[in-house]
């Protein structure tokens, strides 16, 4: 790819690609290409805001958080193959679904409702941040990145496995479960959107607040030290941006794979920013790719609809093996 002039171009493409998609997500429904706006009459006014709209949104937002929570992992553990889920958010958020469906004793028609817009969201969000407690727990603090990222490694294993054991031990959840472990944008409704953009708010608020500590950081921690970065207090703030902006997306739209991963990585291709323009762009890729695979997720097999993660994981992984072929290690 051929590098751009400046940042702000690319933001300008990111942003108009985002808008067209925005248009094509709420002019794709489940037979395909349905542009309801042509249409008069309460039911497709409802179709329209109520169903398509916070779907679109939300998807653009969702991918966004993952974005952003990707492009401070890669940043903070001065790894490009470093994702949102490095800390155990995920595993965590699956175990935490889990438990709590063998709880209430949900049955999956049951979790296709209310039960997964409002039940899921918290247990998957408490999962996620009790996975990251725990990482930082075995990782005794922030202070050393391979001891919290081995830990990461080691907590998602374990949890993972422990969800496994819950879901064989109660096969009648795994059904319930599907959705969410395979990623949908299905069950977004207004109410998530406006969390959902919250978050966001506050996430990019405060990664770019610490863009500079990003980038002292990426020069090793003597040198980070030296150039007066308290690197205590500044891995605690970076690595709660990135637990909360992962853990607000898993739980509202579930295990999406590589957008986290992919989305600094096709920004650093475009142009070579500092982290105070690889951060909102990070978000503005990530935004585009996940409502990109949402469209195409609806519209490629309609009336039949892919898992928005099981898209991404292959789109995601094609682009990194070709990646690899291009630049051999």
């Amino acid at each position: 790819m051929t590098p751009l002039r400046s940042p702000l171009t690319l933001a300008v493409w990111l942003l108009a690609a985002s808008l067209l998609l925005c248009i094509a997500g709420v002019a794709v429904g489940s037979l395909g290409w349905e542009p309801v706006w042509t249409r008069s009459g309460e039911a497709s006014a409802a179709i329209l805001w109520d169903i398509r709209l916070p779907r679109t949104l939300g998807a653009w937002v969702a991918g966004a958080l993952l974005g952003l929570a990707g492009a401070v992992a890669q940043g903070l553990f001065r790894n490009p193959l470093a994702d949102p889920y490095l800390l155990g958010s995920a595993t965590g958020a699956a175990l935490g679904v889990a438990v709590l469906l063998v709880l209430i004793g949900a049955s999956p028609m049951a979790a296709g409702g209310w039960l997964a817009r409002l039940g899921l969201t918290g247990a998957a969000f408490a999962g996620a941040v009790a996975a990251v407690l725990v990482t930082l727990g075995l990782a005794k603090g922030v202070q050393h990145t391979l001891r919290l990222l081995l830990a990461g490694i080691v907590v998602g294993m374990v949890f993972g496995a422990v969800a496994a054991l819950v879901m064989f031990w109660v096969p009648d959840i795994m059904r319930a479960m599907q959705a969410f472990l395979l990623g949908t944008t299905g069950f977004l409704g207004w109410a998530s959107v406006g969390l959902l953009a919250a978050l966001f708010a506050v996430s990019l608020a405060a990664s770019v607040v610490f863009s500079r500590a990003l980038d002292a950081l990426s020069l090793g921690d003597t040198t980070a030290q030296s150039l007066g970065v308290a690197l205590g207090p500044v891995r605690i703030v970076l690595i709660g941006v990135m637990a909360l902006a992962t853990g607000a997306a898993v739980a509202q739209v579930g295990l999406i794979a590589f957008i986290g991963l992919v989305a600094p990585h096709l920004v650093r291709a475009a142009v070579k920013p500092t982290h105070r323009w690889l951060l909102p762009l990070a978000a503005l890729a990530g935004g585009v790719l996940l409502l990109a695979a949402d469209v195409l997720a609806r519209w490629l097999l309609a009336p039949r609809e892919l898992p928005v993660g099981v898209l991404t994981a292959v789109l995601g992984g094609g682009y990194l093996l070709w990646l690899m072929h291009r630049r051999p290690l």
